[in-house]
């Protein structure tokens, strides 16, 4: 037995809730910052709060790409836990920017970094068996194409989302200015509104999407094991939750060798969502330090979400051309020039003259960031057993998490005592990072790509 072919269309539905949580993470990348801001939050303790979200992948991925690997039922293996997750992630994205409606019970700064925990461990419930799903239902010569169409719905969902804000203020006069110490309402209605996205683009890839049973998915391992592809399971083994730790000693080299490209590219992406806004408040718009609430900041803050709007849109135009040049040069290449572009852009940022040449820097981070979303997965699933690789592809978001933990940790403290509090250079700091992940894309094994050559 061999996986079905599927069209175009039957793809895009497969992967249409990623419009949803990306829209949703958009929304968090763009504006959490400047939200945590204007509740108290020090620029220095910014990368601290941001910690939360990293930390939810890392414990929350594994567990449930473990338990979806095990799961069957009557609404599929991996469905219920990405429709569980959208309605967490919805709550959380309601709730957020309304923190200080709580503060008869506690500080606003803490209760939106409650809900800021709450959002991030249901996306990561969310995104793990959507990655999942992807990779069970591709064939392995619609692989590229597959993690390309979902990245450009990534991209299209993360456009919205980073726009907006601004939309919302200069197309319908929702006003982008509040007190101090309170969310300005047009950041309000813009995660209200991307809940409800998030929400009824998870539905539209539940109703339309069809999961392998496992009894299917055994005669694709057999087949796969008999051509020599991958190591057929011993079925007989009782598993547990502690296989996690015994499946990462025995991760297959392919994802070893793409743990570093993959730990100094998410080091650089988390240097730029956590510090883009007080950086380019600060280098582009001349603001001082301490400015978190007037309405240039507001400003700067919108527009900065207009530049990830940009990158995003760049990403989800990109994607398409990404199995093209693929198979021309192959991933490996494709994945290096790429991740090269998005170094030299984000480096740009420090010299353009103005907030509007920036959009030329975004449009270079926009290309690595398609390539981030694709190329990574497309290689990886070809190296792991199917019948793991919901736990694999929870494995694998170690290497996006923990280079993020360790930003977290030191983004701040750089920032203050070695960069003297000019965040730009979080920024640069981010470009010269993809570099180096360029480089070590050249050490990584492509299995489908062997496979195809012989």
């Amino acid at each position: 037995m061999e996986k079905r072919k599927l069209s175009f269309w039957q793809i895009w539905n497969m992967s249409f809730g990623f419009l949803g949580i990306q829209m949703g993470f958009a929304l968090q990348n763009a504006n959490a910052s400047r939200i945590l801001q204007i509740f108290g939050a020090d620029l220095h303790e910014l990368s601290w709060f941001w910690i939360i979200a990293p930390l939810m992948g890392l414990i929350v991925q594994p567990i449930v790409g473990h338990y979806s690997d095990k799961t069957w039922g009557r609404f599929g293996r991996r469905k219920p836990y990405f429709l569980v997750g959208a309605l967490l992630a919805s709550i959380g994205l309601v709730l957020m920017p309304q923190a200080d409606i709580f503060i008869a019970f506690l500080p606003a700064l803490w209760v939106g970094a409650g809900f800021l925990m709450i959002m991030d461990a249901s996306f990561n419930i969310a995104m793990e068996p959507f990655r999942a799903l992807v990779g069970d239902n591709l064939r392995t010569d619609q692989r590229t194409a597959g993690f390309s169409i979902q990245t450009a719905l990534i991209g299209f969902g993360a456009v919205i989302g980073s726009w907006l804000p601004y939309a919302l203020t200069n197309w319908f006069g929702i006003s982008n200015v509040s007190e101090e110490g309170s969310v300005p309402m047009h950041l309000i209605w813009s995660f209200v509104i991307g809940a409800i996205i998030l929400i009824v683009s998870i539905l539209i890839t539940i109703v339309t999407t069809k999961e392998y049973s496992p009894e299917e998915l055994q005669q694709i391992e057999n087949n796969l094991s008999q051509d020599g592809v991958i190591e057929i399971v011993d079925d007989e083994k009782e598993s547990s939750l502690l296989d996690i730790f015994d499946d990462f000693k025995k991760m297959p080299a392919t994802m070893r060798q793409l743990s570093w490209v993959q730990f100094f590219s998410w080091f650089g992406l988390f240097g730029m969502w956590v510090f883009a806004v007080p950086a380019i408040a600060q280098h582009i718009y001349g603001l001082p330090l301490t400015d978190s609430s007037s309405k240039t900041y507001q400003n700067a803050g919108d527009w900065v979400g207009i530049l990830f709007g940009v990158y995003n849109l760049v990403s989800a135009l990109f994607a398409f051309t990404l199995p093209y040049i693929a198979k021309r040069i192959g991933r490996k290449k494709t994945h290096s020039t790429s991740l090269i572009i998005g170094g030299l852009g984000l480096i740009s940022i420090y010299f353009m003259p103005n907030e509007d040449w920036l959009i030329l820097s975004m449009i270079g981070v926009g290309i690595a960031w398609a390539s981030i979303l694709a190329m990574p997965y497309a290689i990886l699933a070809g190296s792991i057993n199917p019948k793991k690789m919901g736990v694999y592809m929870g494995i694998f978001n170690f290497f996006i998490v923990i280079p993020q933990i360790i930003n977290a940790i030191i983004g701040g403290p750089l920032v203050k005592y070695l960069y003297n509090d000019h965040a730009i250079f979080a920024l640069v700091t981010s470009g010269v990072s993809f570099l180096i992940a360029a480089l070590l894309v050249a050490k990584v094994k492509d299995v489908d790509e062997k496979l195809n050559e012989n």
